[in-house]
């Protein structure tokens, strides 16, 4: 593909994703009183094996919220963060300071739980918006676990019809500060094509 092409496909997918990552900011700013804001990183198709370097992902524990996409097509949201800032999230939340060896109760999950669901809400309400299909989160699940593997198997439905995964990267500020989250959107292979076919009509 050309260089030109791959702009153009860039800029499609940009198109395509900008309105969702407005909306999320949005509505995560609101959450948070104005302290958490998100902007489009990049967009782009990518080799199944080369995942988790595109993402820099590593093999250390991740506090992650994951949410199916509901809807006929499905795929996933994933909102990760290390240990650090997923206690600095809940303390601003909580209005008190959140140890890092401290052990989560229902109020810590619930502040997080809530997080991806506002999120994932504002984001997929904008790309309902611009497909006319309807999609929604599913309850967000919080666990810890190991980035790298947990978006390696969302991938795989992708790759058992893709030989490229399409990566929505996110970049996250706290305060006016880049901090180490990220949101994963990881949509299924019907729902790609249709995003497809989407931005190639922008």
């Amino acid at each position: 593909m050309t260089s030109n092409a791959l702009t153009n496909v860039r800029t499609a997918w940009e198109l395509i994703f900008a309105p969702a990552i407005e909306n999320a900011s949005s509505a995560m700013s609101a959450w948070t009183n104005g302290e958490v804001s998100l902007a489009l990183d990049e967009v782009r198709e990518v080799a199944v094996e080369e995942v988790a370097e595109a993402l820099d992902l590593t093999d250390e524990l991740s506090t992650m919220v994951m949410l199916a996409v509901g809807g006929a097509m499905g795929g996933q949201l994933i909102l990760t963060f290390d240990r650090e800032n997923a206690c600095r999230l809940i303390g601003s939340l909580l209005n008190r300071d959140v140890e890092l060896d401290q052990e989560w109760g229902e109020l810590e999950t619930s502040a997080l739980q809530e997080t991806g669901n506002i999120l994932s809400s504002a984001y997929l309400n904008a790309i309902t918006a611009l497909t006319g299909r309807r999609f929604w989160p599913s309850p967000p699940l919080v666990t810890e676990d190991y980035a790298m593997s947990v978006v390696e198997q969302a991938v795989m439905t992708q790759a058992l019809t893709e030989d490229r995964v399409l990566l929505c990267r996110t970049r996250f500020s706290r305060l006016g500060k880049r901090v180490e989250w990220n949101l994963i959107f990881v949509p299924s292979p019907e729902l790609l094509q249709l995003l497809r076919d989407t931005a190639a009509t922008l």
